[in-house]
């Protein structure tokens, strides 16, 4: 189920449970129950409807908040997500103390960066954007300090490697005379900024505009908003 992006894997179990899954439109509620590969599955309505209340939440993420699990003296960037701080329009629900439960980064932005910030109770989401075998694009604005020749460029586009594994290959290129473009399809720790030091920059700011289709566009620095209807990674 969670391999069809039916929904997570501790939802499918929960939903099995409560008999909402049917596999070739017989109903299943034992856990551990195998099914045919080639086998349909479908949920009940009750399990798509929990699926759809499920929220997705978008933040400009500023410096200074870490995206994951706190850190000793650190403040996680779900503390921003409160009424205060929701960007509103007249067609968006509005924010609800049940938002925030089971509320995960979707993705790591580390503690130095600015940017779009996933924030999602949808284990479907969280597995698009961030499972083994994702292949969403993230795109990245890098101000840099320091000199890059073409030799360099080329290796931050393909052949480094971190932590004695080789990169996949990204692009990147130079916008004006201090600030790269990167579009990357992994998310290794501080992985733009270990790179630059590799080719001899310094990143002076970095900031996630972009992840798959969905863009950070004019959402003010530290508001969220809801993922709409009609967005999709």
């Amino acid at each position: 189920m969670a391999e069809r992006g039916l929904c997570s894997r501790r939802n499918a179990d929960d939903y099995i449970a409560r008999g909402w899954v049917f596999v070739d439109g017989r109903r299943v509620s034992e856990l551990g129950t195998r099914a045919d590969p080639s086998a349909v599955i479908v949920l009940d309505k009750q399990a798509q409807a929990c699926q759809q209340s499920r929220m997705t939440i978008l933040l400009h993420k500023p410096m200074g908040y870490v995206s994951g699990q706190p850190e000793p003296g650190f403040t996680p960037a779900v503390t921003l997500i409160q009424p205060e701080n929701q960007l509103c329009t007249p067609d968006t629900p509005a924010f609800h103390p049940s938002c925030l439960k089971g509320l995960a980064p979707a993705g790591r932005l580390d503690i130095d960066s600015t940017g779009l910030l996933v924030l999602t109770q949808d284990g479907r989401v969280a597995r698009h954007l961030i499972g083994q075998d994702s292949s969403v694009d993230k795109e990245y604005l890098v101000r840099v300090e320091g000199q890059l020749d073409g030799k360099g460029l080329a290796l931050l586009n393909h052949g480094l490697s971190l932590d004695e594994r080789p990169l996949k290959p990204a692009k990147v290129e130079w916008l004006n005379d201090d600030q790269l473009r990167f579009v990357l399809r992994e998310g290794r720790k501080r992985q733009i900024r270990r790179m630059c030091e590799l080719v001899g920059l310094r990143v002076r700011g970095l900031k996630r505009v972009r992840i798959g289709a969905v863009r950070l566009a004019d959402l003010p620095l530290g508001q969220w908003r809801f993922l709409r209807p009609d967005e999709v990674f």
